[in-house]
């Protein structure tokens, strides 16, 4: 799955890409947060240091990921397939992302309602900046292609989650 999405989709733009990195501050941020990947290429190893072997390399900046664990300047984090390992924080970033799952293109709606008009669709694998999430609904945005998307056709918010 990892490599269908990573071969499949192109590179979300560097302006979804925030420069706040999230290790800043961790002893402020309880686990497990969301974060998304920064640069195009970030490596997840077995153990918290660069000693450590690589166990997986993602090729995709703003894949959403979870962070599950802080050591000193390494998050141990899960991905979308349930691989978890570790990470150095700079490569990540707190711009909240999310991937559409299932096997079907999802409706990218105009208003956060199951019957209002439908502005988009998002295939499988897509990544997008979420925000405005509440009620079962967030609003989802795809290189400025913007809808509302019901969150359990997403991975990289909670179902009951608030967002602004």
């Amino acid at each position: 799955m990892r490599f269908a999405i990573a071969a499949l989709l192109a590179v979300l733009p560097s302006a979804l890409v925030a420069s706040d990195p999230a290790a800043a501050a961790p002893e402020k941020r309880r686990v497990p947060y969301w974060a998304s990947i920064g640069p195009g290429q970030a490596r997840m190893r077995t153990g918290p240091a660069r000693t450590y072997p690589a166990n997986w390399l993602y090729q995709r900046a703003g894949l959403p990921i979870q962070v599950v664990g802080v050591f000193k300047e390494w998050r141990r984090v899960r991905d979308q397939d349930g691989a978890e390992g570790w990470m150095q924080g700079n490569l990540l970033r707190l711009t909240r992302t999310a991937v559409v799952t299932g096997s079907d293109p999802v409706p990218m709606r105009l208003q956060p309602a199951e019957r209002a008009a439908i502005a988009w669709r998002a295939a499988p694998g897509v990544v997008g900046r979420i925000g405005d999430c509440g009620h079962g609904w967030c609003r989802f945005d795809v290189k400025g292609r913007a809808g509302y998307v019901e969150v359990g056709s997403l991975w990289g918010v909670e179902a009951t989650e608030i967002l602004p």
